[in-house]
């Protein structure tokens, strides 16, 4: 086996469990307590990862904008039918509202939801993984700083990934281990880029497109109405606070890889 090849897939293995395993010890160490409260930072992250990261990027690319529009409804539009279709279904019915579901309901339907999350994380870490072949094919050097780069930004989306998780009533085992199944989608980014690097490249524009729609789909239409539940004044100053965090922690990151 090539080393070039060897690199580019032990170096995306080393960003994903590195991401994971810090985004991990604080979500359910310090944050684990807070996760009605980590709601709003994870609605930070993931609108400002979409609209401030990933779309900015797919549009600056060759890509037809038309056509990147086009992939962009058409992830909004699928993920609201999978929701009807009940494959992704989440009601946000809640405990005592009198609907007289029977117990556990709120798990097992906010649980549907969450596999949301994951979708548009593995798209993300796919494109994750052909930018780093990139990188490795041209220099090796450069392929060890888009390593560390993916790693920095990649930290407070999982995190917010498992709050997303967390709050969708995953076990802390659950979340740790589809969100690493998920991070196996970049190494087969690296695995295709390497071979197909002048295809895989073209398809980025509309994957990084696809991500975002489910994070701003769920961010939108999961997330956001919850926060409306506590709408007291107080509440919504802490709810704002977050958001405004989560989104400043994604412009920080910008800014120093930049």
């Amino acid at each position: 086996m090539d080393s070039t090849l060897v690199y580019i897939l032990l170096a995306n293995l080393a960003a994903g469990a590195v991401s994971i395993t810090s985004a991990a010890l604080l979500s359910f160490g310090l944050l684990t307590h807070l996760v009605h409260r980590m709601v709003s930072f994870s609605v930070g992250l993931l609108l400002a990862t979409a609209l401030l990261h990933a779309l900015p990027e797919a549009f600056e690319s060759d890509a037809d904008p038309h056509l990147l529009c086009v992939f962009l409804l058409s992830g909004l539009l699928g993920f609201f039918l999978l929701e009807k279709l009940t494959l992704l279904r989440h009601s946000h019915h809640h405990e005592g509202d009198g609907h007289g579901h029977h117990n556990g309901h709120d798990a097992e339907s906010a649980g549907k939801s969450g596999w949301m999350v994951l979708v548009g994380d593995g798209f993300h870490n796919f494109v994750d993984g052909v930018l780093v072949a990139a990188a490795f094919l041209t220099d090796p050097q450069l392929g060890v700083v888009a390593a560390l780069a993916i790693v920095a930004h990649e930290i407070p989306q999982e995190i917010g990934d498992f709050m997303v998780l967390l709050n969708a009533g995953f076990s802390k085992k659950r979340a740790l281990c589809y969100n690493f199944i998920s991070t196996l989608a970049a190494v087969l980014g690296g695995l295709l880029g390497y071979f197909l690097l002048e295809h895989t490249l073209s398809w980025v524009p509309y994957l990084l497109v696809l991500a975002s729609s489910s994070f701003i789909y769920i961010a939108v239409s999961d997330l956001m109405p919850q926060m409306q539940r506590r709408a007291t004044w107080g509440e919504s100053c802490i709810q704002i606070f977050l958001i405004a965090a989560g989104v400043s922690v994604v412009l920080l990151i910008q800014y120093v890889s930049h």
